[in-house]
Order: C-alpha cells, then structure tokens, then sequence
C-alpha cells in the first residue's frame, strides 16, 4: 500500500486541472457563428425558405413561384431552367420538407441530381411523409424550382 503525501495530492489536482482546461478549450471551438447573413432581396411570388451551409457551400435558398405538374426528370430540369431556376438538390428538398411543406402537394417532386450509379435514375422527395427515394427519370413527377444566391 503507498503512502499518500502533499506533493502526490498537488500532482493529481496540476493533472485534473490540465484535463478541465483541455476540455474547456474544446468546448469553445465552433461555439461562434462567424458568417453574418443578409435577408435577401426577393422578387414578386418568390419565399426565402434559409440557408444551406455545408463545407463550402454557402447560399441562400429561395422557392420559384409555380408548380409544375408531373412530367419526366428531363423536362422538369428544362421548365426549371425556363423560369430562372434550378431544381432542388436533396439538402435543399430537406429544407423544402421541413420549412415550407405547406407549399407542395403531398406527392412526389424530382430533385436535380441523378444517382451517383445509375444515370437513368433521380432523386425525389415525397412530401406527405418526407423519404427521398430515386426513380427512372422518364416516369412523371411534380417539379417545383428554386434559385440560389451564393453568401459571400
């Protein structure tokens, strides 16, 4: 059995003190949100829905008036680009999900990126119970488009 002494005690309490300073400098990193962000300006019919902020996308989201009824990938990738838009990407359909369901029939709307293994299918998200899922691109689904404006 060890002896206790003054100078073991001051050696555990230098230690544990070091370990709360460790973890309380871990605790701060990341605790600040160093992007100020601007409303947007918007044009007539358009919603601001937020922002999308990962690596190095920065930008804000903003939902296109209109709803395009059913047609293939293709086409609705096509209307999109005809009013000024894009389609959603599916970060962007998560948010759509989560913001402004409101604002979608709840059915099946095609996102803008194909799968990464198969060409002739796409994302969609369903927007009555909220899965993402991938079909053939030539079957017909809703469309709605959104516009980004990159945070500089």
């Amino acid at each position: 059995m060890s002896t206790l002494t003054l100078e073991a005690i001051k050696a555990e309490h230098a230690r544990v003190a070091e370990m709360i300073a460790t973890f309380e400098a871990q605790s701060k990193v990341g605790a600040e949100f160093p992007i100020t962000i601007q409303f947007p300006e918007l044009k007539p019919g358009e919603i601001w829905v937020g922002t999308v902020i990962t690596g190095t996308r920065k930008h804000h989201v903003i939902l296109l008036p209109g709803d395009n009824e059913r047609n293939t990938w293709q086409e609705q990738m096509a209307w999109a680009k005809s009013i000024g838009g894009d389609l959603p990407d599916r970060v962007e359909q998560a948010l759509l999900f989560a913001q402004m369901k409101d604002q979608f029939q709840e059915e099946a709307y095609w996102s803008n990126q194909q799968h990464a293994s198969y060409s002739d299918f796409a994302w969609y998200q369903i927007f009555d119970y909220g899965s993402q899922l991938n079909l053939n691109t030539n079957l017909k689904l809703r469309a709605r488009a959104v516009r980004r404006l990159a945070i500089l």
